[in-house]
């Protein structure tokens, strides 16, 4: 398919071909990977290995010997000896007060989740090509009432520019002024998670996909919901934030012409 490159003015300055916007949107594929991604990220978290084992209880089964559990009303457990009050009460088990877990959780688990090169390179290209459909973009949230074309290419002067400033400018240039101020809203978030650190809930704003920074990552951190990547670290998390397709992309021409190679 042909798409048009825009200026960083949002003139109109010839076209580009490609064929990765046209594959089948997998959505199977983009969960799959979504999980996979994020279970990387996730934090080992395990008990103390000694944690109800801190203790002088012992067990007593010898016959005929002091303090010992045979022949008497007692389950045999270990227990504390020679303590006063707490004299033969049961410890360590995991029945008794201050035992131990049965099975407490390990922090030497490993939470990660496999998948398959292919696979996961088929969810890219799947959420590559959600995000060329405009249906997909607006089912998304997405504001692209203004954006001159989905997908959205621009020349490869965007990946040159070094202040927010300039980047604000471009985007408002290519139809996304009512995109930035959806994005920049933010909520206060229900629940628990307003006392943990995440009292906010915010919007997730365009991408913008470059072959190279030369400038535009720092330049983009300032601006709410916008998030900058190169072709070779782009993941399905980004293409796809919370498993569903269709996020708005900018692309530069030469991270579509890498795009087309790496689809073929």
């Amino acid at each position: 398919m042909k798409i048009p490159v825009y200026g960083l003015k949002g003139e109109e300055k010839g076209d580009i071909t490609s064929h990765a916007f046209s594959n089948t949107v997998r959505k199977d594929l983009i969960i799959k990977a979504y999980l996979a991604e994020i279970s990387k990220k996730r934090q080992a978290y395990g008990s103390d290995p000694l944690a109800g084992g801190r203790t002088s209880a012992r067990y007593i089964g010898r016959r005929h010997k002091r303090n010992s559990m045979m022949n008497r009303e007692m389950a045999r457990m270990k227990r504390i000896v020679g303590m006063g009050y707490l004299n033969m009460t049961a410890r360590f088990v995991p029945q008794a007060v201050k035992g131990r877990k049965a099975h407490p959780p390990k922090a030497e688990k490993d939470w990660s989740l496999k998948i398959n090169k292919k696979e996961r390179m088929k969810a890219i290209l799947s959420a590559v090509a959600a995000s060329g459909s405009k249906e997909m973009v607006s089912l998304r949230g997405h504001d692209i009432k203004a954006v001159k074309h989905i997908p959205l290419v621009v020349d490869d002067g965007l990946q040159d520019l070094k202040k927010t400033g300039q980047l604000m400018e471009t985007l408002q240039q290519l139809g996304l002024e009512a995109e930035m101020e959806r994005a920049s809203e933010k909520s206060v978030r229900a629940g628990r998670g307003k006392m943990r650190g995440r009292r906010y809930r915010k919007k997730k704003g365009p991408l913008i996909i470059v072959r190279e920074s030369n400038g535009i990552i720092p330049a983009g951190k300032n601006i709410e919901g916008v998030d900058v990547v190169t072709l070779r670290e782009l993941s399905v998390e980004m293409l796809a934030p919370g498993a569903n397709p269709g996020r708005l992309c900018i692309w530069t021409r030469s991270a579509v012409e890498d795009l087309e190679n790496l689809a073929k």
